[in-house]
């Protein structure tokens, strides 16, 4: 299927890789032109995309290529997410729907080539997604050493526990801080410098847990373990304290509702 820019939308489900591979299709076809485009960047596109023959394999290429250091080679690093890839095969299918949701809502992407190779939003996720596999098998070490280079190199500092559901954007993505306890449901939409974070006065279940469609501004702070919920927004600046019901705008400091997008919902003060 395609959408209104001719890209290949992808399913959106971690059961179906087969028919996911239009997208590694797409993405093919689009680094063959442009290498005709710009010859200049021929063997960068090989490297990245050309000489490999799978989403994954291309992907993680691409995540040791950046994560890689002086004491953990590329080649080392590149074995570890092969061998998560191979393991677990739903986290190529979660990329994929990552991709999609960056061309299906950022206007300023027209090609799946962008996310992939340039956007550390989709990068960083993706590093995440390798990272959080890991935690959970209880590689700590491993895990803890990816957030860690994937923080230094991004920008974009996600705790390894944190559980992120499927088609995130982050878009810009700079400065994003996601803590260990927190829980972000599907396709939701964070701009660069969000926080979600624990307020500094609790030890456990310390941070937000944010509904799916939700959509959170620039600059936003949400602390504590409270609820965002679904098709909630939060604007840009705010901070976030005590728990959004879903379809509700905030905004503020500290944030209070706004707008009339819930029946019979008035604004009580600061939530």
């Amino acid at each position: 299927m395609l959408d209104q820019r001719g890209l290949h939308i992808a399913p959106k489900t971690s059961g179906d890789l087969a028919a996911a591979e239009p997208v590694w299709m797409q993405i093919m076809v689009e680094t063959r032109s442009a290498v005709v485009a710009e010859p200049h960047l021929a063997d960068f596109f090989k490297e990245s995309v050309l000489r490999h023959t799978s989403f994954e394999k291309a992907l993680g290429n691409l995540l040791a290529l950046r994560l890689s250091s002086q004491t953990v080679s590329t080649r080392v690093l590149g074995d570890i997410l092969a061998s998560v890839y191979d393991e677990q095969p739903g986290i190529g299918a979660l990329a994929r729907a990552d991709l999609c949701a960056v061309c299906e809502r950022d206007p300023a992407t027209h090609r799946y080539l962008q996310p992939f190779l340039y956007y550390k939003g989709f990068l960083a996720l993706q590093a995440h997604r390798i990272a959080h596999a890991l935690w959970q098998g209880r590689r700590i070490d491993i895990a803890s050493f990816i957030q860690m280079r994937s923080s230094e190199h991004f920008g974009v500092d996600i705790h390894p526990a944190a559980r992120i559901g499927q088609g995130l954007m982050m878009d810009h993505a700079h400065g994003i801080v996601i803590g260990e306890t927190a829980e972000i449901g599907t396709d939701v939409t964070l701009l660069h410098a969000v926080t979600l974070g624990g307020t500094g006065k609790m030890a456990g279940d310390r941070h937000p847990k944010i509904g799916d469609r939700v959509v959170i501004g620039a600059g936003a702070t949400v602390l504590g373990n409270i609820t965002v919920g679904t098709n909630a927004r939060v604007a840009a600046g705010s901070v976030v304290l005590r728990s959004v019901p879903p379809g509700a705008t905030v905004a503020g400091v500290p944030a209070r509702i706004v707008g009339a997008e819930i029946p019979g919902l008035v604004d009580g003060g600061g939530i």
